[in-house]
């Protein structure tokens, strides 16, 4: 089995944790926690 840099292994995990962050922030504003959030548009209108 090939061993991988050190760099390479950085990368990856590096683009593993954006992709999470960018699933959870996703799941947040257009899953089903979103009907929790309010617009605060709406909030403040005159």
């Amino acid at each position: 089995m090939q061993s991988l840099d050190s760099a390479t292994v950085l990368i990856v995990s590096v683009a593993v944790i954006v992709f999470a962050f960018t699933g959870y922030a996703f799941y947040t504003a257009f899953g089903p926690p979103a009907k929790e959030l309010s617009d605060p548009f709406e909030d403040h209108e005159d």
